[in-house]
């Protein structure tokens, strides 16, 4: 039995997923992904441009991963549309929104427009499998846009939830120096514990210097304008 399904915004694997649908003879309308030239041309996938079309069609609606790195927009790398959430919200009234690292204000909007939201990232086995995703991507990214050899490379990556956990693990493998930012007490602790330097997020200033490489995997502005100014100028930042 088909289904027709919703993809509003999203990354490269929100195109790998509309074609994984539209393989098993589903139908895929999508809303902010009209720069997704992989999805041109294939059959069943509809670039829509009116959200009340995609309300009256789908029975799945399906959001980014994450699904707003800034609180007021859905992520959409593959759009130049304007996706704010509150204007959106609104054409799925009654409807089941499924999306990763949802934040309390969008449950809170969600809940006045009686959209119900499903949060992927809660379930443990796919944040551990994103993470690992994500850590391998950082690596690729930082590999293709330095010319420090990551050999060696004196890398600070901020944050050491389960993506920076993994790509300490990663790079340190790689034989790279790594560093690693936390605030909590116990995750020093745990940065010391697996063989790694630790310092406190807080201490970030003209320290930054020393370091090749410098990977965010916090979902908020850590690098002010000023500390960037520290930073070396061939050292990437994700």
């Amino acid at each position: 039995m088909s289904t027709n399904f919703a993809i509003i915004g999203g990354d490269l694997r929100m195109i790998k997923l509309a074609k994984m649908l539209v393989e098993e003879e589903n139908t895929v309308y999508t809303y902010g992904l009209e720069l997704a030239e992989e999805l041109q041309g294939i059959r069943n996938i509809n670039f829509s441009e009116n959200l009340s079309v995609i309300n009256q069609k789908t029975e799945i609606i399906i959001g980014s991963i994450p699904f707003s790195s800034n609180g007021k927009e859905i992520n959409h790398p593959f759009s130049q549309k304007n996706l704010l959430i509150k204007k959106i919200l609104p054409y799925f009234h009654g409807k089941t929104l499924i999306a990763g690292n949802i934040s309390q204000e969008v449950y809170d909007l969600a809940k006045k427009e009686s959209v119900k939201l499903i949060d992927i990232m809660q379930r443990e086995e796919l944040a551990i499998g994103n993470a690992i995703s994500t850590a391998e991507g950082a690596i690729e990214i930082a590999m293709s846009n330095t010319s420090q050899i990551i050999h060696g490379a004196r890398v600070l990556i901020l944050g050491f939830g389960r993506i920076g956990k993994i790509l300490a693990k990663k790079l340190d493998g790689l034989s790279s120096i790594v560093t690693c930012s936390a605030r909590k007490k116990e995750d020093l602790a745990w940065i010391k514990a697996y063989g790694y330097k630790a310092i406190n997020s807080n201490q970030l200033g003209e320290n930054l210097s020393q370091y090749d490489i410098i990977i965010n995997t916090i979902p908020h502005l850590i690098l002010t304008r000023r500390k960037n100014a520290i930073c070396k100028k061939r050292m990437f930042i994700n």
